[in-house]
Order: structure tokens, then C-alpha cells, then sequence
């Protein structure tokens, strides 16, 4: 299957409206992929909190509504990266969103861990408490986001819940780009899966994104990485999801654990 993650810029330049139409625009470019991915908080901006409020929708609101007929007219899977989410009791989410060729949501992700330190995210969204996994034509797909990456027991248990490919859109700061590029591969190797990480580039709310978007076999190789941080690009890879079960029955180390904390 061909898996595509779309590095879009994401600043103060543009409105929510004009890059959900942009975006849109760029989906429906990628005919012929099986999946197509885009990042974090990409509507609103991840670091741009003041826009949150204005910007927050619900799962089915405009956003969810260009996207889908975009997955629809590029006839893939797209991962929608994530919104902000208003809940009817007023509660925000960084959510994501899993899109049917046919333009059906398929699966929604409440993002558990969040980011800040008694700031921004940490302090102004709700979390999210469900492990989320979504059969696809090509194999069980696992949701995650951006600083989910730091919390191995999340990607343990999207393992546990069939996972052979984990997609994960961020807005990971530029500073900390060699945290996002061994991490990406850990987790990667440690799950024996596919995984899809597709990070803004652009600066908003002071902060510039780290880029480098890539896509990481189960063996932790890296199969394509988008080359900068500051340029909006577009990078794909051709996946034999084969490859899982072949590594997984090669290497057996998920057959060889112990220790399971999680159930004890």
C-alpha cells in the first residue's frame, strides 16, 4: 500500500477556512495512495492558543466535512491529523480523525496525553481515555498524537489491540527534533509496526515546528523523512504490510514478554 504524510504549513498567515481549503485541495492531489495523512491541530494551530476557542468545531463540523469529501474525491483513507474538539458540555479535545475512501469517519481519537506542564494544553483540554485502533483495508491502523510519543504504554496497548500500523500527526517543536526523530523509531521497532508521523512546518503562536515527517518500517528503518523543518512537502512510501507478521515471527520479541504491568 502507498502511505502519504502531507507536511503542511501551519502560521499566522492563514485563516482556519483557507487552509482547511488548501488542505483539501492537496488531499485530493493524492490519487492513487491507499493513505494519507496530515498533521496536528492543523486548522487552529497547535501552539496558537489564543485561536482555540474561536477555532474548536465538533467531529462532524467543517473540518470533518471538507475532509471527508476530500478522502471521497482522492478515493484513500485519510487520517484528517486532529482538530480542536468541542464537546456539547463545552469540554475542548485534540482529537483526530480517520476517513473512509468513501468519506465515512471511521474512527476518532481523543488525544490522552497533554502537553504543557500546567499550560496551554495541559490546562485548557480535556483527555481523552480510550485506546483507539480502526481496521482498514491494508491492516489494524492505531491513533495517536504528537506527545503521546513519550508514554511507551500507550503504543504497548495499541499493540495489544491488534495495531500493525500506528499513525501519530504532530506539531513537535523544532528544538526538540532529535527527540522526534529517535522516538518515531522506537516506537516503531519496540511495537514491530508501520509508523506514520506527520509533523507541521510553519511557525505560529512563537513556536516553530519541527517538520521532518517520516515513515519508519517495523524494523525502525526509516523509508522516507521529509528534509527540513521550515518547507511544506510531501512525503510517501510504498509499504508491504506483510513485512509485519514476517519481523514479528523473525524477530519474536513480543512473543518473549514478562512483564505486563498493565493487567496485573
Amino acid at each position: 500500500m502507498r502511505a502519504s504524510l502531507i507536511q503542511l504549513s501551519v502560521d499566522a498567515s492563514e485563516s482556519a477556512d483557507e487552509r482547511r481549503r488548501r488542505a483539501a485541495s492537496l488531499v485530493r492531489g493524492r490519487k492513487g495512495d491507499d493513505l494519507v495523512v496530515l498533521p496536528e491541530l492543523w486548522t487552529a494551530g497547535a501552539w496558537a492558543y489564543d485561536r482555540w476557542g474561536a477555532d474548536c468545531e465538533a467531529v462532524d463540523g467543517p473540518t470533518a466535512e471538507a475532509m471527508s469529501a476530500a478522502a471521497r474525491e482522492a478515493g484513500a483513507w485519510l487520517h484528517a491529523g486532529s482538530i480542536v474538539e468541542r464537546d456539547p458540555d463545552g469540554t475542548l479535545y485534540n482529537t483526530a480523525l480517520l476517513f473512509d475512501p468513501a468519506g465515512e469517519l471511521r474512527g476518532h481519537y481523543r488525544k490522552i496525553h497533554r502537553y504543557g506542564f500546567d499550560t496551554g494544553e495541559a490546562t485548557m483540554m480535556g483527555g481523552g481515555e480510550d485506546v483507539v485502533t480502526v481496521p482498514t483495508d491494508f491492516g489494524v491502523v492505531g491513533l495517536a498524537i504528537c506527545y503521546d510519543l513519550r508514554f511507551p504504554e500507550l503504543f504497548r496497548a495499541l499493540l495489544d489491540a491488534g495495531a500493525e500500523l500506528i499513525v501519530v500527526p504532530a506539531a513537535w517543536p523544532a528544538a526538540r527534533l532529535e527527540h522526534w526523530r529517535l522516538l518515531t523509531r522506537t516506537r516503531a521497532l519496540e511495537e514491530q509496526v508501520f509508523l506514520l508521523a506527520c509533523c507541521a512546518t510553519g511557525k505560529h503562536g512563537g513556536m516553530q515546528q519541527g517538520g521532518h515527517s517520516a515513515i519508519v518500517d517495523p524494523w525502525g528503518t526509516v523509508l522516507a523523512e521529509a528534509r527540513t523543518a521550515e518547507q511544506e512537502e510531501t512525503v510517501t512510501a510504498d509499504l508491504d504490510m506483510t513485512e509485519v507478521a514476517r519481523i514479528r515471527t523473525e524477530l519474536p520479541v513480543l512473543r518473549d514478554r514478562v512483564l505486563d504491568l498493565a493487567r496485573s
